[in-house]
Order: C-alpha cells, then sequence, then structure tokens
C-alpha cells in the first residue's frame, strides 16, 4: 500500500515539474528578442562594472601608479600569471628604495580569480571591463602593465665631499740666543775704555 502511494507521489512530482519547465519555456517564446549589433553597437554597449576582463594598475592625477612592488600579488597568483621585475633607485636623502621596474601580466593564463586585487596592501590593482583582448598569437597577451612614462623622481642630495679644513698660520720659531760676539774698539764705549797713565815731571 505504501509503494503505490510513493509511486503516485512521485509521478504528481514529475508532472508539476515538467508544467513549470514548460511555463518557462513558453514564457521565453513569445518575449521579443533582443540582439546585440556588435561591433556596430560599441558606442552604445554596456558592460557591466563587475566584469573582469583584463588586469591593470591604478594611477593617480599625476601619472603614478601606487604599486611598491612587494610582490605579494605574485605570490598569491595561482597560475604564476605576474611577474613583477624591480630596481634599486636613490632616495634624495641619500637611502635606497626597491622600486618596479617591469609589471609583466599574462591574461592568456590568469583565470580572473581576482586574488591579486583583494590582497595588494596598497590598492595599486584592478579588473577593467574591456572585453576586447583577441590577437593572433600568445606571446601579445602578456602585457606590460606599467607602461605609462612615469614622471622624474626627485634628485638624490649631492653626497658631502671631505673638504680639508684650513690649516692654522705655524707658530714662529723662536729667535736662537745670540751667540757673545768680539766688540770692536770702535764701538766701545767710553766706560769700557782703560785710562793711560800720565807722564812724571
Amino acid at each position: 500500500m505504501g509503494s503505490i502511494k510513493e509511486y503516485f507521489s512521485s509521478v504528481g512530482n514529475g508532472v508539476k515539474s515538467l508544467l513549470t519547465g514548460m511555463g518557462v519555456t513558453g514564457k521565453e517564446l513569445v518575449t521579443p528578442k533582443i540582439t546585440e549589433q556588435y561591433p556596430e553597437n560599441r558606442a552604445t554597449l554596456d558592460i557591466s562594472d563587475r566584469f573582469r576582463a583584463e588586469l591593470t594598475l591604478k594611477y593617480d592625477a599625476e601619472g603614478r601608479h601606487r604599486c611598491i612592488a612587494c610582490g605579494i600579488c605574485q605570490m598569491n597568483c595561482p597560475n604564476g600569471t605576474i611577474t613583477l621585475k624591480t630596481k634599486m633607485v636613490e632616495l634624495p636623502d641619500g637611502k635606497k628604495k626597491r622600486k618596479l621596474d617591469e609589471y609583466l601580466y599574462d591574461l592568456g593564463s590568469c583565470t580572473f580569480c581576482m586574488l591579486c586585487v583583494t590582497t595588494c596592501p596598497q590598492d595599486a590593482l584592478e579588473f577593467s571591463n574591456d572585453f576586447e583582448q583577441a590577437v593572433f598569437t600568445r606571446d601579445k597577451l602578456v602585457k606590460k602593465l606599467n607602461y605609462r612614462p612615469e614622471p622624474a623622481d626627485p634628485a638624490p642630495a649631492p653626497k658631502p665631499t671631505a673638504t680639508t679644513s684650513p690649516k692654522a698660520p705655524a707658530a714662529p720659531k723662536p729667535a736662537a740666543p745670540a751667540a757673545d760676539k768680539p766688540v770692536s774698539p770702535a764701538v766701545q764705549g767710553p766706560a769700557d775704555k782703560k785710562e793711560e797713565p800720565k807722564p812724571e815731571n
């Protein structure tokens, strides 16, 4: 008795599911069709802002990107899509700092998982919704994201040169004591002359 009841119950559920599916199909059958006239409608084509098409760097008004070449996006990428090349630059205060040289992104192996964007500590990455990325060779899918010319960095401060302090004038040497010289008779004073004996009368 129970098996017969379960049989008719399952048949009823199947018929109900069939009617639900046929209702959706019938509704779509009479709905007016909308066909995108691509590529003629490029100017008016509406792409969702959430659509992930290509990874890009964020730039400020001065043309500088926020990437500090920390390498977190490269480490978190599951497919090795991101490759960072860095260089050392000298700051105006004389200190050295690591800076981004090349940000290489392989669009052909990207899974659009967005781990690079969500883990970036500087909020330097985002996905654009430009879906027109078709190329004829895979090499062209490897893109350099920091392609914009950056403003010149401030010149480093000149290194202090070793300057020699002016020498103090040499102290005059003490005069050597004058040696005793014989005094000439012509220059002897009257006290030095001997009295001659007077003749006796």
